[in-house]
């Protein structure tokens, strides 16, 4: 009697539909609870244990507690910040080397910007930090405004980031109360297209402003930072080389994620894309970006617009809502983000429900098996996914050289990687 062939061993890039109010490794976390005792990724496992044996001694002792637990290999191709949700790229086993590819690319993404108010973070998580008139704003006035955010523009991070100035990050100032050692540079970013998908008229829709005020305190500090009756300063139309985000300051480094618990780190894990972090980046604890829902709070008066937008790596969406309040002689902040695509995974299409996790695997199972065929059948074999991270390097390396030197010197101390 013949014997059965061997299940084959599932490895590759798959999606999953990220949830709101958890963060990135929330998920990959959550991935791997549910892939490493499964039937799906058995063989994958018992590959791993397998050529773990046949490593000698000193080869275990540098392998860390943490990694010794024998569990399916995992990183993400690019952090969404617990507030967002949508197309989360998870690189499984030999796939976590294709995951600096996709940072490379074009990402789309959904937000609501809603008028009248700024917080301290651009978004409905923080603090309202100052208010303004928002009666005079009409979807004409916004469609018009958008004309300068599309195409090669120039951006200011938000003070809550992730970003460094002399080897500290922008938010650690922020919740220290501390002023900035320098102003925050303008840094070349490029936005494919921007449209507006829905206009949503004050009183009709579910989108508030921050509860939380700002105490006096926080607006003089804001204001200092950001000059928020200024017209937007950093959003407008330029001609500029494409240069990869870093420091706030203009010189190139990657991003920090929040810290992720995987094998490998996170399989070297890729930067995070500043477009989905929020405030919250520094943080892992859930909470809710998504509108509230209580009867208590009365509709928003003011008007508010959902913008879609494709773009390349470095952009903060944030800012462009941020920006977009001054640019239509208001103020203005962000209360829902999605990112809708990200290479050839798109929602609707091709990405995993997190939702089917829980369901098992006689769910999740053959959905996730079909995929990473789909994929193994696509690229072959591993040599292609090292040739992909060597490429996108060497992208990185090549806009890096064309990005002009800072003017003033940056603290490489106690950096590590990653920003999109």
């Amino acid at each position: 009697m013949a014997s059965d062939s061997p299940s084959p061993i599932l490895q590759g890039v798959l999606a999953i539909n990220k949830p709101n109010g958890i963060s990135s490794a929330q998920v990959i976390r959550d991935a791997q609870r549910h892939f490493n005792p499964s039937a799906t990724f058995k063989p994958w496992v018992d590959n791993e244990k397998a050529k773990r044996g046949l490593e000698n001694h000193n080869q275990k002792q540098r392998r860390s507690v943490a990694k010794r637990a024998c569990q399916v290999k995992m990183g993400h191709g690019g952090t969404l910040d617990p507030m967002a949700t949508g197309v989360l790229i998870l690189g499984i086993g030999s796939g976590t080397k294709y995951l600096g590819s996709f940072l490379e690319g074009n990402k789309t993404y959904e937000t609501v910007v809603l008028f009248g108010a700024a917080s301290d973070t651009y978004d409905s998580e923080g603090k309202v930090v100052g208010r303004k008139a928002h009666e005079h704003i009409t979807r004409e006035k916004v469609e018009e405004a958008l004309s300068q955010f599309r195409g090669d523009i120039m951006q200011k991070p938000p003070i809550y980031s992730a970003l460094r100035i002399d080897g500290k990050r922008l938010y650690d100032y922020a919740r220290e109360g501390q002023p900035l050692p320098r102003e925050i540079e303008s840094r070349p970013v490029h936005v494919e297209s921007l449209e507006v998908v829905d206009w949503l008229e004050g009183g009709s829709h579910e989108w508030h402003w921050p509860e939380r005020e700002g105490d006096d305190k926080d607006r003089r500090a804001m204001e200092a930072l950001v000059h928020l009756d200024a017209d937007p300063p950093t959003s407008t139309k330029t001609t500029v080389d494409h240069a990869d985000p870093g420091d706030a300051t203009g010189s190139k480094r990657k991003r920090d994620e929040v810290d992720e618990p995987s094998q490998e780190r996170q399989a070297k894990r890729p930067e995070q894309d500043p477009s989905e972090s929020s405030a919250n980046a520094q943080s892992e604890q859930p909470h809710e970006g998504q509108p509230e829902t209580s009867a208590s709070r009365k509709p928003c008066p003011a008007s508010a617009v959902r913008l879609r937008m494709t773009t390349a790596s470095g952009f903060y969406v944030r800012s462009l809502c941020h920006d977009l309040g001054a640019a239509v002689g208001s103020l203005a902040l962000m209360t829902s983000l999605v990112r809708t695509q990200q290479g050839q995974f798109e929602l609707g299409k091709n990405v995993l429900e997190y939702d089917h996790l829980k369901e098992g695997e006689g769910v999740w199972g053959p959905q996730v098996a079909s995929m990473l065929e789909a994929w193994q059948k696509e690229h072959g074999d591993d040599e292609q996914g090292k040739n992909a991270n060597k490429d996108a390097a060497r992208r990185h390396q090549e806009k890096r050289a064309r990005r002009p030197a800072p003017s003033q010197p940056y603290d490489r101390r106690n950096t590590s990687s990653e920003e999109n």
